[in-house]
């Protein structure tokens, strides 16, 4: 069987077509930034405090191990990236070293289930800091329904610059990036004085009394700081508005990655100097608040929910563009119907699949929390990982494909498949034996412990059935026959 050849022509302006395309607008610096912007969202305002329990002064490391744990995979996509600049991301990968439609149906809408739970978890988090940025009385006072109504104007506006275009969307992106940084140097800038007061290596915590430090804990404090990282591989559904996308896009992955790191390692030295580590692990506040609270105590609280407002509404932005190309991508696959596929003729954005994301992406607003179902797309986020990574060492082995302007060992993919593999196993086990706890201590809720597992099982289950029903045919599938 001859290697399969590209899907999708890569859209490429100035050439006539009977369908009008995405057009490549995006450079170097405007896709670092979309990567950076993605990474840098408002958890790592909550993530310090949790990863400080176990890891105490030592929680740097956490995130110099994630970071470690992410770039081996981040290095994948980069090289895959390179390879194959398609709008499918992940699903045209799958699609392409496995040859498999089953999987690469359940990659794809695994990826895109995660990007909606992000969004709709968002829009709720952006209209609680838009809220308490008007008047703190509203926002403690504001129902579920006032939420809803904030929510609602928020992720319209961000559908009409998602469909108004790529460049438009990578200007709002900017400013929101730059905001959520600069909150994040300015606790560092007015952190600095406070450094060199504590030991950097001392882990006593609340749930390490001794202090010792091991390999064990700072893998589990990576695991918590991991998810710090997720946003690199949303650049892969980007990358057909990509200039030049064979050098670009691995430059601005491994770049953002980069610059995500020093920007938390740095906040983590910062914010421990500042505050004993116990108290942020012990913290109900988001333990930067903490840090600012006291090297700059004449900030009002508003200040950084305005700045967390700007970091949320880069995460729902980015998510809302991830999503539509992926739809995109996936039904000139095949693997969608193809009216998802239409690209506006004057806009060059994918508008149908725009606007079934917002109307998804409403309902999922309205349902309310959705906290066991965003754990849960995590967990299938980690096992796209996984097949991709995997995907990587059969292409790279396999005669005849071309390679692309970065390349990385098998090693690497085979390493970062392995670590996403722990992850999950780590995960599950955490939710059952929690749930074994539960049980053990007859609480009635034991079974919230184990949801988020049994809501993943069953999205699997969803998807499978669902693929059963349609039958999807990728387009290179019918062209080898």
């Amino acid at each position: 069987m001859p290697p399969i050849d590209s899907i999708q022509p890569p859209a490429r302006e100035g050439i006539a077509d009977t369908h009008p395309t995405l057009q490549r607008r995006l450079g170097l610096f405007s896709l670092t930034l979309y990567g950076l912007g993605n990474m840098l969202g408002a958890g790592i305002y909550g993530t310090i405090g949790a990863a400080a329990q176990g890891l105490g002064n030592a929680l740097w490391m956490a995130f110099a191990a994630s970071m470690v744990a992410a770039g081996l995979t981040g290095l994948s996509y980069a090289c895959l990236g390179s390879r194959y600049p398609r709008a499918a991301g992940a699903a045209y990968i799958t699609q392409r070293a496995y040859r498999a439609p089953f999987l690469t149906y359940l990659v794809g809408l695994a990826v895109l289930f995660s990007g909606l739970t992000s969004m709709a978890t968002a829009s709720h988090v952006f209209s609680n800091y838009f809220l308490s940025v008007l008047d703190p009385r509203i926002s403690a006072m504001g129902s579920e329904w006032t939420t809803r109504s904030v929510a609602l104007p928020f992720l319209l506006a961000l559908a009409f610059v998602n469909f108004w275009g790529i460049r438009e969307s990578a200007w709002l992106n900017a400013l929101c990036t730059v905001i959520e940084t600069a909150g994040l140097l300015f606790i560092i800038a007015f952190g600095l004085r406070f450094v060199g007061g504590v030991d950097y290596l001392d882990a006593s915590s609340p749930n390490n009394p001794s202090g010792d430090l091991s390999l064990m804990l700072v893998l589990g404090g990576a695991v918590l700081t991991f998810f710090s990282f997720i946003g690199f591989e949303d650049l892969l559904n980007v990358s057909e508005e990509v200039k030049k996308p064979e050098r670009t896009l691995p430059l601005a992955l491994v770049g953002a990655l980069l610059l995500a790191t020093c920007i938390y390692m740095t906040v983590s030295v910062v914010a421990v100097s500042v505050v004993p580590s116990a108290e942020l692990a012990a913290s109900d506040k988001p333990a930067l608040y903490l840090v600012v609270d006291k090297a700059a105590p004449w900030v009002k609280p508003q200040v950084f929910a305005f700045v967390a407002m700007f970091a949320v509404m880069n995460t729902a932005l980015l998510n809302f563009i991830m999503g539509s190309r992926l739809v995109y991508g996936m039904a000139k696959q095949g693997l969608l119907p193809a009216f998802l596929g239409k690209v506006h003729p004057n806009r060059r954005t994918p508008h149908v699949a725009i606007l079934i994301l917002l109307a998804i992406v409403l309902v999922l607003v309205a349902v309310g929390s959705i906290a066991s179902l965003a754990q849960a797309t995590s967990l299938l986020l980690l096992g796209s990982f996984t097949v991709v990574n995997v995907a990587l060492v059969i292409l790279k082995r396999r005669p005849g494909e071309a390679r692309g302007g970065f390349e990385v060992p098998a090693a690497i993919p085979a390493l970062g498949a392995g670590i996403c593999l722990a992850m999950i196993g780590n995960g599950a086990w955490k939710m059952i034996a929690g749930y074994q706890r539960a049980r053990e201590q007859g609480q009635t809720e034991a079974i919230e412990k184990l949801l988020p597992l049994l809501i993943a099982l069953a999205l699997v289950g969803g998807i499978s059935l669902l693929y059963g029903i349609l039958r999807p045919r990728p387009a290179e599938e019918a062209s080898l026959e």
